[in-house]
């Protein structure tokens, strides 16, 4: 193997790291002109300072050999390395070292200093700079151009779905918008469709439930639109078109719920007919429940897990159902399963939003009991029972039962205007 050809092996890594929104750097290992390890840069998504691609890769040799000490071994890694990968590449005695682009602000094999060539040091390892140099420099250049001119930021904890991921999705045909100053979401945008006059004498808000995405109301948005309604719906954050946190962590109910009630708070919303899919109902009453005088109307879409209570679990009976949303999600074979009657574009298009596995933290945390455990006071408020909604609002309450019934009840626009409108 040519020290060109294991560089493009580490350029392909680097790659993957950019995809995942770390600084584009990649490393591999090669002995005796096999690949021993090849490790992409990740000190954000594992928040681990020495996450580099170098340590990371040295890491996964030294498993693969069972020793510390990987003699006879060349690292090749995409960007020069730096004094704490130096250190360490030293320390695993390895024997040569080659790099791409030089770095002049934090390279530590010649270009700020030089810990290879320290005299005191009681190994010396072979250094080789400048090979793929141009290439491995572009990708850097390209990368932090890309950031220095988006005029909507995203958070370095944070991914954002390409919008070509979402070209060939059907029936889907209204523009996109986006707020990112909601005080909850710290800086991450949330993607909202808003379709319809402004001026309504209701306010449709459709909310899905992971997996999907607001792709599933579009034939209802498109029959309430028809009938001159304003129709709203929202990605929760993590999901569809809206940013997607690295950790699974921050997914927990009270953040979505404070997220949406600012998003419905900063469109002074009113006059609300709240649309709930499957297991956001327990969103849907937690909002009702926190500015009853924004709604008209609480519309439950799907069978009922037990007694409708505002749930700190309320996205993990569904998703629960498949464990491959941990171990590997597939979620146009999920919704599949779920709405057979779709075609493979529409299915596709349910899984447009994830095309990593970086970006699919929500899916992961929400397939954990532990991940979506409530505080303690949110825990007090139960149980929260549809009849005490009745009793103490004024808001009305329906329940539609069925399997994901936006897809499966084409006609689900006509009876909800026959029941909620004039």
């Amino acid at each position: 193997m040519t020290d060109e050809q294991a560089m493009r092996l580490a350029l392909d890594q680097a790659h993957l790291a950019a995809a995942a929104g770390e600084v584009p750097v990649g490393a591999v290992i090669v002995k005796d002109g096999q690949v021993l390890a090849a490790a992409a840069n990740a000190p954000i998504g594992q928040s681990d300072p020495t996450a580099h691609a170098e340590i990371r890769a040295l890491r996964a040799a030294a498993r693969q050999l069972g020793n510390y000490r990987l003699d006879d071994c060349t690292l090749y890694v995409t960007l020069e390395p730096c004094a704490m990968c130096a250190g360490a590449l030293l320390h695993a005695r390895v024997d040569r070292v080659v790099f791409g682009a030089a770095d002049p602000k934090a390279g530590a094999a010649g270009s700020v200093l030089d810990v290879f060539a320290e005299p005191r040091l009681n190994h010396r390892t072979q250094v080789q700079g400048s090979v793929l140099a141009d290439e491995c420099g572009a990708l850097l250049r390209d990368f932090f151009k890309a950031r220095r001119v988006n005029v909507d930021p995203l958070r370095d904890d944070a991914l954002r779905t390409p919008e070509a991921a979402f070209a060939d999705v059907p029936d889907y045909p209204w523009a996109p918008h986006y707020l990112n100053d909601l005080p909850a979401a710290a800086g991450l945008r949330l993607h909202y469709i808003d379709a319809g006059p402004r001026v309504s004498p209701l306010s449709w808000v459709c909310l899905h439930d992971p997996p999907a995405w607001s792709f599933l109301f579009r034939h209802l948005i498109a029959d309430l639109e028809g009938a001159g309604q304003r129709v709203l719906a929202p990605d929760w954050v993590g999901f569809g078109k809206s940013d997607k946190p690295k950790k699974e962590g921050v997914h927990r109910f009270e953040w979505h719920r404070d997220v949406l009630a600012e998003w419905v708070e900063s469109l002074s919303l009113t006059q609300i007919v709240l649309v709930a899919h499957g297991c956001s109902d327990g969103l849907g009453m937690a909002l009702v429940r926190a500015a009853p005088e924004r709604y008209r109307a609480l519309v439950l879409l799907g069978d009922p897990v037990e007694t409708e209570v505002e749930s700190a679990e309320f996205a993990t009976a569904k998703v629960r159902k498949s464990e491959s949303f941990r171990t590997g999600v597939d979620v146009a074979s999920w919704i599949n399963r779920q709405c057979p009657r779709l075609t493979p574009i529409e299915c596709s298009a349910y899984a447009a939003p994830f095309p990593s596995r970086g970006h699919c933290a929500g899916l992961r945390a929400l397939s954990s009991t532990r991940s979506m455990s409530s505080s303690s006071d949110h825990a007090a408020d139960r149980p929260l029972e549809k009849v005490e909604l009745k009793r103490h609002w004024q808001t009305k309450i329906l329940r539609f039962k069925g399997s994901f019934l936006p897809e499966n009840d084409r006609a689900l626009g006509q009876k909800l205007r026959a029941r909620l409108l004039p």
